[in-house]
Order: structure tokens, then C-alpha cells, then sequence
């Protein structure tokens, strides 16, 4: 339940930690759980596999100890260890409950469950320096108390029932938590008092700048709260090309609101992987970001603006504290005429510009050593 001046007061959360210091130079064991239901490979489902991907493969450079729990199918590179999604078979029976939840949400559910109990267990225990819930899942918080070792969040989402309601569990929620963005921060604020602000990064050497274009590009999850349709109407109006690419989530969606309106200027690329979304993105004048609801952080933002294209979008949730006047063009929220009055100056920004702020604020650098001084406060 959200907390309100008439509700209960929120349960107490452990705070963040002391202020950073200096790592110290022993690696740590990272303990980092994922995505049960989606794989960590590219092409990525979302921004989180995405993300994790990064976050891992940047820390093992950095020389910590990652062992990732994750869906099967994850990159093997990753040395992954898979988390039994196995969907149960539900006899006729139970079927007719009313209450019967989606099969996948039951897999999911005993997939997290094992994997806590499994590391509370010796030898678990002493395997890990801290344990990096970077899921959507509130069993991980739920139990937190089991584990012997630190456990962090990541809160990558506006506030759930079910993460809600994970933290408010305990007397004491044993956790600590840190959250993609100062928007994001604020919106958990009446159950999480404090989290410490860890901005999502991208590879700048995979993310690479590309030579522009003239047309636009729209790249992310086609689902309705990412407004693509928005994005079409857009370019249409400004009469500019548009490019889409990313995997369709919502397939009705796709199909009332982005298909009909593809042609000959409007075209969809399909889920590509990170070079080749790379090379869309970096061969276009300008990326599209017309979110319909408050985006916690925008991934497809810093990817942009590490291959050199400006972002022309809708000031929501987090973008207006991501991006600059030197690289970007925001406007109202829902506003398709401003969005596309925006194209043209959007364009005539300096690419080198949204390069370099790329590699300055989104960075997988600037993220890992974030998270590297939040995981020595909380393991001290």
C-alpha cells in the first residue's frame, strides 16, 4: 500500500550507508541476481538485461568476483549460473481457483525462492562479500534477513505493490538501496527515506559515435508506455524519415498503433543486437524519446548520445536531470507538435557535444566506481 498523510507510516528501511570512501584494494565476491524469466544476452529484452550485462562485465574488469543468477539462456561468457524458470503444471483442477495467478508468475516466484534459500545455506554464505538484487522481484527483499551478507537493490521501476510490500514485511527492512536516478529516488521516498543514486552507464567503447544522418531513430520495448506512436506522429509532422528497432512487448500494441502507420518513410528495423542498433542510432540526425509515463532513467538516451546523436523527447521522469541543453530538446509531455517543432534545432546540436557528455555522466566508468563506493559503505 502507498503511504499517505491518512495511511500508516512507512516501516523503517536501513538507511544507505556512511558516506562513500575510497575502495579498498581487495576485490569483492558480488553475489548479482537478475532477471529469472528473461536471459542476460543480446540482443537484450529490456534496458535491465541490458544494464546487468554491463554492470558485470565492467566489474569483473575492475577485478571483483560477479557470479550472476540468472534465466536460462544468458550469454555464456557470463559464466552464469541459471535460476531453475521452470513453469509448473498446473493440473484442471486448480486451473478453475479463481485466484489462479499466470503460470509464469509462479515460475518466477519459486525460481527466487530456491535461489534464496540456497544462499543462505552454508557453504553459500561465505561465498559472497554482498548480495546485488539488480531484479524486479520482491522476494530477494522479502528475504533479505536470511542472508548472513550485505544485500543492496537497485530500484529500477516507479514504486510496485509487490516491492512495497516487500519492504514494509519486517519490522526492519534489512536492505539497503540505491535507485537509477534522483526522480527515481524521489518517487520511492515514502518507503525507501533513503537511496543512494546510481545512474545507469552504458560501454562508450561499444557505444560508439556514428556519422549522423537524416533521419530519426527510435529505438526501445514496443509497449505503450514508450510511445512510439508518438515518436511516428512526430516525424511525420516534421517531415523527416523515422527508423524504429527494439522487440515488440505488447504485440497488440504493435499492431493497432505502430504497423498501420509504417510506410516508406516510417520503417521498423526489428530487434537487433547492440552493434547494429549502434549503427542505426549512430547514422541517425536525431533520437526520438517520447516516453507515456515517468521513465526512471532512459538507457536509450545515454546510448544516443554516446554514438553522437542528440535526443529530441518529452521532459518525464527522469530525462530532464540525464540530459543537457548542449545535446538535447525537451518539451511538454504528450505535446506531438512541440515534440516535432524540437526536431530541427535538436538536429543542429553539436554531436561531438552529446558525445562528450555521454562519456562524462552516462558512462559504464562513472557507474561502476558508483557502485563500487555504495558496495564498500554498505560491506564495511
Amino acid at each position: 500500500m502507498t503511504a499517505s498523510a491518512a495511511g500508516p507510516p512507512p516501516r523503517p528501511v536501513r538507511a544507505a550507508g556512511p558516506p562513500p570512501r575510497p575502495a579498498p584494494a581487495a576485490p569483492l565476491r558480488i553475489a548479482l541476481i537478475a532477471s529469472a524469466r528473461h536471459p542476460i544476452r543480446d540482443p537484450f529484452a529490456g534496458g535491465l538485461e541490458a544494464h546487468t550485462w554491463t554492470l558485470s562485465k565492467a566489474l569483473r574488469a575492475r577485478g571483483h568476483k560477479v557470479t550472476i543468477f540468472a534465466g536460462p539462456g544468458s550469454d555464456p561468457a557470463l559464466g552464469v549460473v541459471e535460476m531453475p524458470f521452470r513453469p509448473p503444471r498446473i493440473s484442471e483442477a486448480a486451473c478453475r481457483d479463481t485466484s489462479m495467478v499466470a503460470a509464469h508468475w509462479l515460475a518466477e516466484h519459486h525460481a527466487y525462492l530456491q535461489l534464496m534459500l540456497d544462499l543462505s545455506r552454508t557453504p553459500a554464505r561465505g561465498d559472497y562479500d554482498i548480495v546485488h538484487n539488480n531484479s524486479l522481484h520482491y522476494l530477494p527483499v522479502a528475504m533479505a534477513a536470511v542472508l548472513s551478507v550485505p544485500v543492496v537493490t537497485t530500484l529500477h521501476t516507479p514504486p510496485t505493490p509487490w516491492l512495497e510490500s516487500a519492504i514494509q514485511a519486517p519490522p526492519l527492512c534489512p536492505m539497503w538501496f540505491s535507485a537509477v536516478s534522483d526522480h527515481t529516488a524521489a518517487a520511492w521516498r515514502h518507503v525507501v527515506p533513503t537511496a543512494t543514486v546510481v545512474r545507469n552507464g552504458i560501454d562508450t567503447e561499444r557505444w560508439h559515435p556514428g556519422p549522423g544522418g537524416d533521419e530519426l531513430v527510435w529505438s526501445g520495448r514496443i509497449v505503450p508506455e514508450k510511445g512510439a506512436h508518438f515518436a511516428i506522429e512526430a516525424a511525420r509532422l516534421a517531415g523527416r524519415g523515422l527508423r524504429l528497432a527494439g522487440p515488440v512487448g505488447d504485440t497488440e500494441y504493435f499492431e493497432a498503433c505502430v504497423r498501420p502507420r509504417l510506410g516508406r518513410t516510417i520503417t521498423y528495423a526489428g530487434h537487433l543486437s547492440q552493434p547494429e542498433l549502434c549503427e542505426l542510432v549512430g547514422s541517425s540526425a536525431a533520437a526520438v524519446v517520447s516516453p507515456c509515463w515517468d521513465e526512471p532513467y532512459g538507457l536509450v538516451i545515454a546510448e544516443a548520445l554516446a554514438c553522437g546523436t542528440p535526443v529530441c523527447g518529452f521532459a518525464r521522469g527522469a530525462l530532464p536531470e540525464i540530459v543537457t541543453d548542449d545535446c538535447a530538446r525537451l518539451v511538454r509531455p504528450g505535446d506531438r507538435t512541440a515534440l516535432a517543432a524540437a526536431v530541427e534545432p535538436t538536429i543542429a546540436l553539436s554531436r561531438t557535444a552529446a558525445r562528450r557528455h555521454a562519456e562524462a555522466f552516462c558512462s559504464m566508468e562513472v557507474m561502476t566506481r558508483s557502485y563500487e563506493r555504495f558496495y564498500h559503505s554498505v560491506s564495511a
